[in-house]
């Protein structure tokens, strides 16, 4: 679906610089927009052309903005003198996971939705869509983030449907909420916008110039699945480790509640609530991070590596694998040990 413009003019491409923003996404974003219906044309037939697209930084003000590791974005615009956008786009920003940016971010977040409820295509990648939590315009609506922010965005706003594992997300009013997950899947948002509001052609032109490929296995593959959250709670703390080197045994859990000296019902919850996951959850987490790991620098089967990491019974260890990554141990150790043994030379 193309956007129409007033005189067939580009579209207008608002990209948002908060403080601790990531440059490389910020920037690498303009210069996709800014790329499309432009540079194809110049590299096959060496004439230059009007981009399709309009793209420019918005901040608070204009006063320049300290980037995440120490850039610093010089702005076009301030958020009450910049052209409206057909687009604002919302590009990650550094904040611990479980911190909440309630109230830091205020004029910005009414900005969003001043131009939401103005008909603006709304896109963010990353711990972005935090701001359109804040907006309230996520409300009762599915969405995406980070793996590494999914859990913490679940139970900060309840009523968002968030997606762990999807590179994408498209929600909202008439479809114009558009999320994409970590690290490079902004570059599939932005190809998807391209695609959406200028043209199928113009994103593929755009995939050949930069030799972008489409995330389409999700992000789960690349999440870790144990959580960083050492537990406070002593009982359990000394239960994690002793788990950290014993999770291959045949009944983990077992032992472990035999340890803590707590009824199983009470040491379940205390767990739980100390790690954010139930004890066998954690077990299984730690034994499948192993078993990636495995994947990864060795040969051995698939049947091996499932007995390696704690499992009689290959084929469910398969299913496990494939529920929690979205892909099978075999595309794990295909997409990982190849980039690994590229990485080592």
């Amino acid at each position: 679906m193309k956007a129409h413009t007033e005189g067939n003019r580009p579209l207008n491409v608002a990209l948002l610089a908060l403080p601790e923003v990531t440059g490389s996404t910020l920037h690498s974003m303009f210069d996709l927009f800014a790329s499309a219906g432009r540079d194809w044309a110049y590299l096959t037939e060496g004439c230059q052309k009007e981009g399709a697209a309009k793209p420019y930084i918005v901040a608070r003000d204009k006063a320049p903005v300290a980037a995440f590791n120490g850039v610093t974005i010089t702005p076009h615009y301030a958020l009450d003198d910049c052209p409206r956008p057909d687009i604002l786009c919302v590009s990650d920003f550094f904040i611990p996971p479980w911190e909440s940016c309630a109230g830091r971010f205020e004029p910005e977040v009414a900005w969003i939705k001043r131009c939401y409820e103005a008909g603006t295509a709304v896109a963010s990648a990353c711990s972005g869509a935090l701001l359109f939590a804040e907006a309230g315009i996520l409300d009762d609506q599915d969405a995406t983030t980070h793996w590494g922010f999914s859990e913490a965005m679940a139970k900060m706003y309840p009523r968002i449907r968030v997606h762990a594992g999807r590179t994408l997300v498209v929600s909202g009013n008439d479809q114009r909420i558009f999320m994409s997950g970590g690290g490079t899947s902004f570059q599939d948002l932005a190809l998807f916008l391209i695609a959406r509001f200028i043209g199928v052609g113009a994103a593929v032109e755009v995939a050949k110039v930069y030799l972008l490929d489409w995330h389409d296995a999700g992000t789960l593959a690349y999440a870790g699945l144990v959580t960083a959250k050492q537990a406070s709670d002593a009982q359990i703390a000394k239960c994690q480790e002793w788990l950290a080197d014993n999770y291959k045994q045949g009944t983990p859990v077992a032992t472990m509640v035999e340890m803590s000296g707590l009824p199983e019902r009470s040491f379940n919850r205390r767990f739980s609530r100390a790690t954010g996951q139930s004890p066998m959850d954690y077990v299984q987490s730690l034994r499948l991070e192993e078993a990636k790991q495995i994947l990864e620098t060795t040969d051995l089967s698939i049947e091996a590596v499932a007995h390696e990491v704690g499992y009689e019974d290959s084929s469910s260890f398969s299913r496990l694998f494939r529920r929690k990554t979205g892909i099978t141990p075999a595309q794990y150790r295909k997409r990982f040990a190849s980039l690994r043994q590229a990485l080592q030379g």
